[in-house]
């Protein structure tokens, strides 16, 4: 059965290809023929008639010869393209060059008008481009003419090529009927995009929901700054359209999903944040080539960063990380990734996942001697804020300090040229143990900086919380959500800044490249978000009204503090040249501090805890351990605005 299907399908391709050789040999005849004909005012003298006819028999089997040369007869005619109409148009002009030269060489004994010589490649443009492009038409009309009236109406916001692909997709789809565009831009008003209308701008959205009835907006505007995209949800939220959006830029750009994979707008969409211009050419220089390792690579921000750092080619990275399962998914999704298309765009890389604590000196020692890395990205951290206040104080710190150190000083004797910590917006005037570890980290990297015989530079980039990432507040808002509430807020002033996995990362190589050893450099996490608020926009979002999930608030958790900060209060920064990326002005320590420093982590391991946060303030100046704060418990109902 399948040797016959086989078999079917070779005639039947075999069939299209002489089908089509013929057709194009009949529109050279028509082509020669209406080329003479309107020389002579469709009157041929007889001997013309000869000439005609005698010219044709090398002309046609030559023209022939060309276009299959040309690779004519690769494409298929339903999906004919203006890829096909380049080819047509080459292959026909080589012929128009070459028809007078073969007359010219060879001395014909014949007499061809020079106005036939002309005529003869524009009739045959037409004829061989036109019947292709009616044949996709016919194709298409009756595959898809059907679908015209059918489907859901829909309008899109955006007007731009993302908005322009969707539409065509659109067009053969059953679920959908685009009945309108908006865009902001004046200039294409009351024009059309194939077939559909631009009827105006964004707020023109109402007046396009009276006249159509529409349920649903799709906003395909993947390279607007995410206030334009929210501007767009807001207005289709405030009629109670259900919103639908195109994939993320970055998707889109690097092949993983196609512009018609539309799904529900996220709460990530209005946090969004601005695409990230990167100095391509010096990460290139600093990680091409070169072996890179990161620790904590199971992580949300280690295992984006291995992503990130696969564009940049470098000839080996080397995956740290203590859980052995989040390196088993890490190791799943690279190696998945370089045997795709991907590997092309990531080349050659040598892909080493290794398991291991930062603080077992003998085994990073070790690994660091076999791989010799070059740059050393160090996000292996305890970062859960409640956890680590209370049974986990101790080891909060030996994690998060002793495994620096340790991490660094292997950096240190094994050569590596940039060590780049990876730190937090809560090491600002830390009121959590978490918080005050991370700060005393940034200590320990700053006093090896310019260390004797050292060339390596260390470099610490702060930030706050990461949309989607591991504990974070988000994915615990949707499942609360999912489960049909109630959303538990601890504080309904509490705020936090956030920003996307793949920002932070990306931003984090870019300072590793910018900085010359011993920087705090600061991200720039743009406006705080009122977490209350968040989860307003997270309910509206999942589709529910608001008297249907309740946001409950539960008080400040231990260490929790109400705001975070990106600068202390004796710190300031300066600028640097990314826009997004200043360096802060802290408070250093010296390598005597440092060792006493960590003499203190190593004996405070079996201390009573409440000992230790006391002792915690002698080392971590501006540490000042929170104190409960007690919040009545409310219940409120979402509002009928969207935040």
């Amino acid at each position: 059965m399948l040797k016959r299907t086989i078999i079917m399908k070779r005639i039947y391709f075999d069939f299209r290809i002489i089908s089509a050789i013929l057709h194009d040999a009949c529109a050279i005849l028509i082509a020669w023929m209406l080329a003479f004909a309107i020389r002579f005012n469709f009157a041929i003298p007889a001997e013309h008639i000869a000439s005609m006819w005698l010219s044709m028999a090398w002309i046609l089997p030559m023209q022939l010869c060309l276009f299959i040369f040309f690779g004519l007869y690769k494409g298929i005619w339903r999906f004919a393209s203006t890829v096909d109409l380049t080819r047509i148009l080459l292959v026909v002009m080589f012929g128009a060059v070459l028809t007078p030269a073969l007359l010219l060489m060879f001395g014909s004994p014949y007499v061809v008008p020079r106005i036939v010589l002309l005529l003869y490649p524009v009739f045959l443009l037409l004829i061989m481009g036109g019947s292709r492009f009616a044949y996709r038409l016919l194709k298409e009309y009756a595959n898809f003419g059907a679908l015209l009236k059918q489907g859901d109406p829909v309008v899109i916001l955006g007007a731009g090529q993302a908005a322009i692909s969707l539409v065509k997709e659109l067009s053969r789809s059953k679920q959908w009927r685009v009945v309108a565009m908006l865009d902001d831009d004046a200039s294409i008003h009351k024009r059309e995009i194939l077939g559909v209308k631009v009827f105006g701008n964004l707020a023109s959205l109402s007046q396009i929901y009276q006249a159509y009835q529409v349920q649903h907006v799709i906003i395909a505007m993947p390279s607007a700054s995410h206030q334009k995209r929210r501007k767009a949800v807001e207005l289709a939220n405030n009629l109670n359209l259900e919103i639908l959006t195109v994939p993320a830029i970055d998707d889109l750009m690097s092949g993983k999903v196609n512009i018609s994979q539309i799904r529900k707008v996220d709460v990530e969409d209005l946090l969004g944040r601005d695409v990230v211009q990167l100095d391509d050419t010096g990460l290139q220089h600093l990680i091409e080539h070169n072996t890179v390792l990161v620790s904590g690579a199971g992580g949300s921000i280690g295992s984006e960063l291995c992503r990130q750092i696969l564009k940049y080619k470098p000839s080996r990275l080397v995956c740290f990380d203590i859980s052995e399962y989040a390196l088993y998914q890490l190791e799943q999704e690279l190696q998945h990734n370089l045997t795709k298309d991907l590997a092309k765009d990531f080349g050659k890389v040598e892909l080493i996942f290794v398991t291991g604590d930062v603080k077992n000196e003998a085994r990073v020692k070790h690994l660091f001697s076999k791989y010799q890395p070059k740059v050393v990205f160090h996000a292996a951290a305890y970062k859960h804020v409640p956890l680590m206040e209370t049974h986990n104080v101790a080891e909060a710190l030996s994690n998060n300090v002793l495994g620096t150190y340790v991490l660094a000083s292997a950096s240190m004797q094994a050569g590596v040229e940039k060590f780049v910590l990876i730190s937090t917006d809560k090491a600002v005037n830390p009121t959590n143990v978490m918080g005050a570890s991370k700060r005393l980290a940034e200590m320990v990297c700053q006093s090896l900086e310019g260390g004797t015989k050292s060339k390596t530079h260390f470099v610490i980039v702060r930030f706050g919380n990461v949309l989607g990432s591991s504990g974070s507040v988000i994915p615990k808002f949707r499942e609360q959500i999912a489960k049909g509430g109630p959303v538990t807020v601890t504080h309904p002033e509490i705020t936090r800044y956030f920003m996307s996995i793949p920002e932070a990362a990306q931003l984090v190589i870019q300072a590793g490249l910018m900085g010359n050893g011993g920087e705090i450099f600061v991200l720039d996490m743009g406006e705080p978000v009122k977490i209350a608020e968040l989860a307003k926009d997270m309910i509206r979002l999942s589709g529910f009204q608001h008297d249907e999930i309740k946001v409950v608030y539960t008080g400040l958790r231990p260490g929790e503090k109400l705001y975070e900060e990106l600068l202390a209060d004796d710190e300031h920064t300066q600028p640097t040249p990314h826009p997004k990326l200043r360096i802060a002005i802290a408070r250093k320590a010296d390598a005597i501090w440092v060792k006493k420093l960590l003499k203190w982590v190593e004996s405070s391991q079996l201390a009573n805890e409440s000992e230790i946060k006391k002792q915690l303030a002698f080392w971590v100046e501006e540490y000042v351990e929170s104190a409960p704060v007690i919040v009545s418990t409310e219940v409120i109902t979402l509002s009928n605005t969207l935040h």
